[in-house]
């Protein structure tokens, strides 16, 4: 991978915050392109809603995140960038005073369709928290867990003091829950160790619930213990951004700390929480380690830093209240800068954990066809990032690579595998490429029509029994450059509803199925909800 898009990967919303707090811009829309005629392949799937937001502006990046209830009548949209003061529920949305603040909306499906619950702001609202960077919902759609990872508090713990700014970056998730329709804030939530000069640990880059809502694990990617066991020394500052997960848990409405994890082989630069999935029971956690070095190819294999940003996923189970890590999960056809571990999903009994390499190199498409061997060199010429994809199984306590993946429609730079998601059964596995340039709309369209820079695809698998096979391709229904379709993707727990984020659409649309041929409002994003 290339030192860009590492950059890109590890950085990207901090850096654009930066960038237009200091006086930049967003770039100026760019015109609309003529729908591509195709032939498509008939599929059960149809597109049900274009959701925007009810106060769209320009670079708030609506549908940056998204999360579906078990049935997909509940859905969730961050959008990150969000610009207004308010605090709490449906406050006023039209102020645009705290940049890069960030909002969480809900939408409902009924029998008429999809229309928006509640506008969801941070108690502590504040300029660049980034309010909405991610999101999570219980099985029954009625707990929410937002994450904030650039919020400042000093605070520990739960419901701490908010109203503190001395700990930039250091991260913080909100807990919601909703009775009726009515929605309330029941827990703000840091690190157990945010007060030890944990400035810039990010935590909530990465969040999960449980189905029951009672369980939530949330990744700190700066954290920087050198502790190698579960509930090791949290004051060690030994090894800058190794990162941690940390498990709390809801009992009769209130929250604490159930855990405090480590990879068993923590290193500096690792960036152990850039993604984390917690199984429907509650009773397996996978964290995905982006920048991983190991060299090994084997599961459970040895320790070493001899393969920089190979990436790695880890496996933890619970007894009673203690977690244990049960696995090392590495790609047989790992490489060097693959970033294996920038995305996972689990399904509900915890057997089967999906995760992303979106620098994967391999330039061929389909199932099972990833190659390994490349030199790992930054500017190589098998630099490709076109990305792949991994699906672990697991009987009894043994691990195994059942997998890998790649697009059909494979190109250099698509980033193939940056987000995906699993149904509840594990059988039906959804995978973005945000970046893939292809220029048709809808389903099944034309794959090799390039032409539309960025504008993002999403590649939905089945599996029968241990057999994999693609079966639908997705674009927006407005495909156009650079809107990023795939920024986030979603699958209800029963597979028949799918959301996507396209956090760079431009249309001036509000609320949802609006107009979606305007570029009137640069990256002010949109949500596509799909069903079968």
């Amino acid at each position: 991978m290339s030192g860009h898009h590492r950059i890109v990967c590890l950085a990207f919303a901090l850096a654009s915050a930066a960038a237009l707090s200091a006086g930049g811009q967003q770039p100026a829309a760019r015109p609309p392109r003529a729908p591509e005629s195709s032939s498509k392949t008939a599929s059960p799937w149809k597109q049900a809603a274009y959701v925007k937001a009810s106060n769209p502006r320009e670079g708030a990046q609506f549908g940056f995140a998204v999360a579906l209830s078990a049935d997909g009548s509940t859905l969730a949209v961050g959008s990150q960038m969000e610009e207004s003061s308010a605090t709490g529920i449906n406050g006023k949305q039209d102020d645009h005073s705290k940049f890069g603040a960030g909002a969480v909306y809900v939408y409902a499906r009924g029998g008429a369709g999809w229309s928006q619950q509640a506008y969801i702001k941070a108690s502590n609202t504040d300029q660049d928290d980034q309010f909405g960077f991610n999101v999570a919902l219980s099985a029954d759609g009625n707990t929410l867990a937002v994450s904030a990872p650039y919020e400042d508090s000093a605070a520990t713990g739960i419901n701490g003091n908010q109203a503190d700014n001395s700990m930039p970056n250091s991260g913080a998730v909100y807990v919601f829950a909703r009775s009726g329709t009515a929605w309330s804030q029941q827990a703000y939530i840091k690190a157990s160790n945010t007060g030890d000069a944990e400035e810039g640990d990010q935590f909530g880059y990465s969040i999960s619930l449980s189905g029951d809502g009672n369980l939530l694990v949330a990744g700190a990617i700066g954290e920087d213990s050198g502790a190698t066991t579960v509930n090791g020394d949290e004051k060690d500052n030994s090894a800058p951004n190794a990162g941690a997960a940390y498990v709390f848990v809801r009992n009769a409405g209130a929250w604490s700390q159930q855990a405090y994890l480590k990879a068993a082989n923590a290193s500096r630069n690792f960036l152990f929480g850039y993604s984390v999935a917690v199984s429907g029971d509650s009773g397996t956690i996978a964290v995905g380690s982006f920048d991983e070095a190991g060299s090994t190819r084997q599961i459970n294999g040895p320790y070493d830093r001899r393969a920089a940003g190979t990436g790695a996923a880890y496996v933890f189970v619970r007894s009673g209240a203690s977690w244990t890590q049960q696995a090392y999960l590495k790609a047989k056809e790992g490489d060097p800068q693959d970033s294996m571990g920038c995305s996972i999903a689990i399904s509900d009994d915890g057997n089967t954990v999906a995760t992303g390499a979106l620098d994967e190199d391999t330039m061929v498409g389909g199932i099972n066809v990833v190659q390994s061997g490349h030199s790992g060199k930054v500017d190589a010429p098998d630099d490709n990032s076109s990305g792949a994809a991994y699906v672990f199984v697991r009987n009894g306590t043994t691990w195994t690579e059942q997998a890998n993946f790649k697009a059909s429609n494979v190109g250099k730079d698509d980033w193939f595998g940056i987000h995906l998601h699993l149904s509840g059964d594990g059988n039906t596995f959804a995978v973005s490429a945000p970046n893939e340039d292809g220029a048709s709309q809808g389903i099944n369209g034309k794959q090799d029509a390039k032409g539309a820079d960025e504008a993002g695809a999403v590649y939905l698998f089945n599996r029968q029994g241990t057999t994999w096979s693609q079966q639908v391709y997705f674009k927006g229904s407005n495909t156009k450059k650079f809107d990023e379709f795939g920024s986030a993707v979603a699958v209800s727990r029963d597979g028949r509803t799918m959301a996507v984020g396209a956090h760079f659409e431009s249309s001036g649309a509000k609320g949802v199925n609006g107009n979606q041929q305007g570029t009137s409002m640069s990256q002010s994003g949109a949500v596509y909800v799909f069903v079968r």
